[in-house]
């Protein structure tokens, strides 16, 4: 009896952001499980060595200089790459997998990769990590303002708003490759499940004509093993992550100024500049700490008040919040998308409506008015709780049942060679 064997797809094959950190992670844990997992992807310098990389499909990397022929190529590709398709039926031929797993596969790979699974006969599932399936901004943001213009079907809207960057040329690009790919069904004709992190992008899916029986409800997971804890707590709240304008850190640092809380912003991005003048005007007691990682973040969030998160758009399941209570640290969050799933008022945490400072400084103030060893307590008892609900071996267990379900738990019948040529 062979091993089951697991296509794993997404766009890039390195850790650039939380789908890819979802989907590596997800490939070491089911090779420890014992599975064969091949992994289908974009060509990039970064990516790890891989021996099946010959099979990837060649770079599409935005931002790029590059001649209007290579252009008005990309733009193909980005709508439906026949590239990614015949690459993916080399490999389905070589390794006959048994069920294919993908996550962010637009804009690089295309949706195209699905019709060739489905006429394989490969059971396919996709992670959700935004709102792409239903609207054609992905983050559902309109100048940074979530905006559902584009439900009931009027994707026209994406153009009309010059939804993508501003761009009339980004934006009817974007309206093109969902108009097309509505028309063919590649995402709703071909996946058999949608795996979604949160309740909230359950509800809002179907809001937008997503049937429910396609969604399954399994949250994202971090192994708080692995992760300290036992800090020395400092005199800061933290916010960690990207300086963009739907994250409200404008807001976090007019609820700072009002609550007289002292922030360390960790991260960079296109508002660094803006919100440094901002802190300045306000005589908000902030650093700008830069980008961080690995240690060095570990140790700013294990040791503040509690990390806040004051996003102002429709978060799926941030893992920074996972990762917060695997430190042993409280959170403060925004009252939208999934973030509520993920904050027990009071216990490990606290929430305020998003865009309002007020009360955003009212829970800043009312952690600050807990005691070192109460907000201890809160992180403790958030670790506790993660580590069962939202622990590795959890998310092995849901992921695997789905498999099962699917008729793919199953070692396959006859071992096939596994090594690329």
């Amino acid at each position: 009896m062979g091993k089951p064997r697991l296509l794993k797809i997404n766009s890039y094959f390195y850790r650039r952001g939380g789908a890819e950190a979802v989907f590596l992670d997800h490939i070491a844990m089911f090779e420890q499980a014992g599975w064969d997992v091949v992994p289908f992807a974009m060509q990039h310098e970064l990516n790890p060595p891989s021996p099946w990389s010959d099979y990837f499909v060649s770079e599409i990397e935005y931002g790029h200089e590059t001649g209007t022929l290579n252009k008005i190529k990309q733009v193909a590709k980005i709508i439906y790459s026949f590239e990614a398709q015949r690459n993916l039926q080399r490999l389905i031929e070589r390794v006959n997998p048994t069920i294919a797993h993908a996550h962010n596969v637009y804009h690089h790979l295309s949706p195209a990769i699905f019709s060739t699974l489905k006429s394989a006969g490969i059971p396919t599932v996709m992670t959700v990590h935004d709102l792409k399936l239903a609207c054609p901004s992905y983050k559902m943001l309109r100048d940074a303002k979530v905006c559902e213009d584009c439900k009931g079907g009027r994707i026209h809207n994406v153009l009309v708003h010059r939804c993508i960057k501003g761009s009339t040329v980004l934006s009817a690009v974007v309206l093109a490759e969902t108009a097309l790919h509505r028309s063919l069904g590649l995402y709703r004709n071909n996946l058999d499940r949608l795996v979604v992190p949160s309740r909230f992008y359950i509800d809002k899916l179907a809001e937008w004509g997503w049937p429910r029986e396609k969604m399954v409800y399994i949250p994202n997971f971090v192994d708080a093993e692995a992760f300290d804890t036992g800090w020395t707590e400092g005199d800061y709240f933290v916010f960690a992550g990207r300086l963009a304008p739907e994250k409200g850190i404008d807001t976090l640092l007019r609820a700072a100024a009002l609550s007289r809380q002292k922030l360390v912003i960790a991260g960079t991005g296109p508002e660094e500049a803006a919100l440094k003048e901002l802190a300045q005007t306000l005589g908000v007691d902030a650093v700008f700490a830069g980008y961080l990682s690995g240690k060095a973040l570990h140790r700013l969030i294990g040791e503040a008040k509690a990390l806040v998160l004051p996003s102002e758009w429709y978060e799926n399941a941030p893992i920074s919040v996972l990762e917060a209570y695997a430190l042993g640290t409280p959170v403060i969050g925004a009252r939208i998308g999934g973030i509520p799933e993920m904050i027990h008022e009071g216990e490990t945490g606290f929430m305020a409506a998003p865009a309002d400072a007020q009360g955003l400084a009212d829970a800043l103030a009312a952690m600050d008015a807990r005691s070192p060893e109460a907000r201890r307590n809160m992180g403790s008892t958030a670790r506790q709780w993660i580590s069962v609900e939202f622990s590795s071996s959890a998310y092995l267990r849901r992921t695997t049942e789905l498999y099962s379900s699917l008729g793919a738990s199953l070692p396959v019948t006859a071992q096939a060679q596994t090594q690329p040529n």
